[in-house]
């Protein structure tokens, strides 16, 4: 059996969002700025929560907030799924997220999603927008023991959650820098 080239293309561009997301999980986990950035168009938008603005503050912002407060981190892709069209993606990639902090409580966990508008520039595939929604946190993250939880998106279980958002944008007023 044949693979037509429209299919085959689509394949292309479906594995490489995935290990788009993939090396965006390792750059964070390993502390490797270069790693990160390459997950990134240089003039995306990253929302947080606790970080909202433009990647280049976000990836310095995320190594800071691990390398000072956790010892090691672990980030795990689960359920992936990916709407092309064109040279515009808008995906949403479910994560676990697990650490060992430096100070007590020693071990967080927190899962939720990356809700990412892709774009393919020059051939290349890089976030362009990404909203991250922490949907289940563990005991240590219960209200009010997260300073920044105030400014994170909750997801929603219908049409209204950040994921349906076409195109994905990112309320500039949200900013934090």
């Amino acid at each position: 059996m044949e693979i037509d080239k429209a299919t085959l293309q689509e394949m292309r561009d479906r594995q490489e969002i995935l290990a788009c997301i993939t090396r965006y999980c390792r750059g964070v986990d390993r502390l490797d700025r270069e790693i990160l950035a390459s997950a990134y168009h240089h003039d995306a938008i990253e929302d947080h929560g606790f970080y909202v603005g433009p990647v280049s503050g976000f990836i310095n912002w995320v190594i800071d907030l691990h390398s000072t407060h956790q010892e090691k981190t672990q980030h795990f892709i689960a359920n992936h799924f990916c709407e092309i069209d064109g040279d515009v993606d808008h995906a949403e990639t479910y994560f676990l997220f697990r650490c060992i902090n430096r100070q007590a409580p020693y071990r967080s966990t927190a899962s939720g999603r990356y809700i990412d508008r892709f774009e393919k520039r020059d051939g290349r595939w890089a976030v362009a927008v990404r909203v991250c929604v922490s949907d289940i946190l563990d005991g240590v993250w219960e209200a009010g023991s997260d300073p920044g939880r105030q400014f994170a998106l909750d997801g929603a279980r219908d049409k209204s959650d950040p994921s349906y958002m076409r195109p994905l944008v990112v309320d500039r007023t949200r900013f934090t820098v």
